[in-house]
């Protein structure tokens, strides 16, 4: 080839794959096909919102109204309890030490009361009142005042020390279930509030859904609307719910994690759903798409 030729030539291949290249570039990439359908509205005219399950009793947060290290769990997560069954206990060897000297001074302050009843009726017993002075009756019976006041205040030490006893053992408050433990044997447990309760309970026959409907879509949904839940990553699993209440009080939106940590974006009304789970596989704390009937649209 001509040498003259050779660079016309390079510059025309360069400018044809360019040209190749920019038009490869521009053909669309083919859309990948959804891991999961989405979940098709079941009715013409609805209100969506996203939707959490908890117990219909909520969840209750348990935590132990005093400071200890716990000492025994009687329970673990999804066994069910009764109210007043005991969950788990703390560490009692010190106030049962302290019971003990209670009621050894509850002992002591029955004994003084007695012997200062007994000197009170001896005195008084005495029939020629010339043998006594007067004043040493009133201090007799002054002393029985006395002793009666101190046994009254040893029989309450030693009631407020049986009352902590008692508070040790940590009850369920609730018909229910638990959600979910995290008390341990050997860890200190805190009076304080915990951003992770020791345990949490609820009922879960039947369960809730709590749904955040968007402020600008509330005027829309009517009370005792019928409203349909479908589970996300499976839209095949879908289930009726039934109306419970609204929460009154319009909120800040709060991402539906179960978490505390809120996302403020806008501001939601909360509306109560029941279901009853029979066998479906849903658990408190699942997250779901749901669709509230309408009569109102938007236009």
């Amino acid at each position: 080839m001509n040498r003259f030729l050779i660079l016309p030539f390079l510059a025309i291949v360069g400018i044809i794959f360019v040209i190749r290249t920019v038009i490869a570039g521009s053909v669309p990439a083919p859309v990948a096909a959804p891991v999961v359908e989405p979940p098709q509205p079941p009715y013409p005219i609805f209100v969506a919102g996203s939707g959490i399950i908890e117990a219909s009793s909520e969840n209750i947060s348990i935590a132990s109204p005093l400071g200890g290290v716990i000492k025994e769990v009687f329970v673990k997560a999804g066994d069910p309890v009764v109210t007043g069954q005991a969950l788990f206990q703390l560490d009692d060897r010190d106030i049962k030490a302290e019971i003990e000297v209670r009621a050894a001074q509850v002992e002591k302050a029955k004994a003084a009361l007695e012997d200062t009843k007994t000197q009170l009726s001896i005195y008084k017993g005495v029939n020629d009142a010339r043998a006594i002075m007067k004043g040493e009756l009133l201090k007799r019976e002054s002393a029985v005042s006395v002793a009666a006041a101190g046994l009254t205040e040893a029989q309450a030490l030693l009631s407020a020390a049986n009352t902590t006893l008692e508070r040790m053992t940590v009850r369920s408050t609730i018909n229910g279930e638990i959600l979910q433990s995290k008390a341990r044997i050997g860890e200190f447990a805190s009076a304080q509030a915990l951003a992770t309760p020791l345990m949490i309970i609820g009922t879960v026959n039947p369960l809730a859904v709590r749904v955040d409907i968007d402020e600008n879509d509330a005027w829309r949904v009517q009370q005792g609307a019928p409203a349909t839940a479908i589970v996300r990553g499976n839209t095949s699993i879908s289930f009726s719910l039934t109306f419970k209440r609204f929460e009154p009080y319009v909120v800040p939106k709060r991402s539906l994690t179960g978490e505390s940590f809120e996302r403020v974006d806008t501001r939601v009304l909360q509306v109560l759903f029941s279901f009853d789970r029979g066998s479906l596989p849903l658990y408190v704390g699942q997250l779901v798409d749901v669709y509230i009937k309408s009569e109102k649209s938007l236009k």
